[in-house]
């Protein structure tokens, strides 16, 4: 396991929100010398400037302006959402004056079962009151062993190991503490800082407390919450960091809410990437032409994790296209377009690929079974670059707990530096 992999899972391990996501990429981006740019004010960039854009603290666009007459702009896309429980308003609920819990909702498609029986905290959020009339946004993370979904005893229910439907408001509710335990929000503000009569809006989340692991045989696999996306998100962000690019802007970009379908304005259907690339033009003196001609030979690599073949379950896979773990970049394939992936946008990936050496692998559905959207299509009706969604491949997709490979951290990343140091002339018509 090489430094990429273990820098993987610290980062994993840091980013319990969205929000921390984001916060763990600045921290970097500033000790790069990268500058902080605002949506609310000008843009004055210059040639050979790093910068990066944030909105709503859970979504960034980090960029690198080689100069005026760039080509282009070469991007990755990931996302910094993952399937959780969101807490809601007036969360505590008293039972039977023995218990206290929290009144959670689900947020994304997730496995279920594997949120019982294990520790869990609360992490994210809040808005406090300042001076004067100003509001202040503080990350928090309660970074103990909060609360626990536990389950119902087998005695209790003799059928649980035949199936078992779990009610999201009966079932999938925390418990916080006894009678006595003080109240949540103000574990919330001594974590913040502040006092709770201060708060004035949050957005908390419920997270695995377990740390990352690293199992196998021989050493091979890896463990942690939240690969899906995480792992792309800092592979690719790894990619571009060493990357150096002449030619074009080059721009790693992360979304939010890639879970619940994108349509938000930090989610990869609005228009935060199409409103800093024209941004981008603007201050850097380029016509509404130039702007159009540079989405005409730009690309991205929508990177999103993709399902390994199970060993448990191989029938649910592709007969042939069958990706597996520590085989290399998983390129991702839809008839429907579900994914981006063409004969174009996949001949170009894997033109770069063979040239660094890096391997790759395909990933279908099932013919009779319909996979999800990711960020590439979602985000072309921005921003109409071509795209190829590609991923690492992973087992337990949206569970708490995820598993994945060892080694391929370090192949998308590498993958990453080799399409940002690009510069392929694609012919589309003889």
């Amino acid at each position: 396991m090489d430094k990429i992999t273990k820098g993987m899972l610290d980062y994993v391990w840091k980013s319990c929100s969205p929000y921390h996501a984001v916060n763990n990429l600045i921290t970097e981006l500033d000790k790069k010398g990268f500058i902080r740019l605002e949506e609310a004010d000008a843009w004055k960039l210059k040639a050979g400037g790093r910068y990066y854009v944030t909105r709503n603290g859970s979504a960034i666009i980090s960029f690198k302006v080689p100069g005026k007459d760039y080509k282009g702009f070469l991007m990755t896309a990931s996302h910094s959402d993952s399937p959780s429980f969101k807490i809601k308003e007036n969360p505590e609920l008293r039972r039977m004056d023995a218990y206290v819990s929290l009144n959670v909702e689900g947020y994304g498609g997730m496995l279920d079962g594997p949120w019982f029986d294990r520790p869990l905290s609360v992490a994210g959020r809040v808005y406090v009151k300042g001076r004067g009339s100003s509001i202040n946004m503080k990350l928090v993370n309660v970074d103990k062993d909060l609360v626990m979904m536990p389950s119902l005893a087998i005695h209790m229910n003799r059928e649980a190991n035949k199936g078992y439907s779990f009610n999201a408001q009966k079932d999938m509710i925390p418990l916080y503490g006894s009678a006595d335990a003080p109240a949540f929000m103000e574990t919330i503000a001594e974590v913040a800082g502040v006092k709770a009569s201060s708060i004035l809006g949050s957005d908390l989340f419920l997270y695995n407390r377990v740390a990352p692991s690293v199992w196998g045989a021989s050493s091979e696999y890896i463990s942690a919450s939240r690969l899906d996306d995480l792992e792309c998100v800092y592979t690719t962000f790894r990619g571009f960091m060493e990357a150096e690019n002449d030619k074009y802007v080059c721009l790693h970009c992360v979304f939010d809410n890639e879970e619940v379908g994108s349509g938000t304005r930090q989610g990869a259907a609005s228009t935060f990437l199409k409103d800093t690339l024209i941004r981008i033009g603007d201050s850097m003196g380029r016509s509404s032409e130039d702007y159009y001609r540079s989405i005409a030979g730009s690309f991205m690599l929508s990177a999103d994790n993709a399902h390994a073949v199970h060993p448990n379950y191989s029938d649910k896979a592709d007969p042939v296209n069958r990706p597996f773990m520590n085989k290399g970049i998983v390129i991702k394939y839809n008839a429907n377009q579900r994914y981006t992936t063409d004969g174009a946008s996949e001949a170009v990936l894997k033109y770069i690929l063979n040239k660094a050496g890096i391997p790759y692998q395909a990933f279908t559905n099932r013919s009779d079974m319909p996979g999800g959207s990711t960020l590439g299509n979602i985000s072309s009706t921005q921003i109409p670059v071509r795209t190829v969604d590609i991923g690492l491949a992973q087992l337990a997709m949206h569970s708490p707990y995820e598993t994945a490979g060892a080694l391929d951290p370090s192949f998308m990343a590498r993958g990453a530096e080799a399409f940002y140091r690009s510069d392929v002339s694609l012919r589309t018509q003889l």
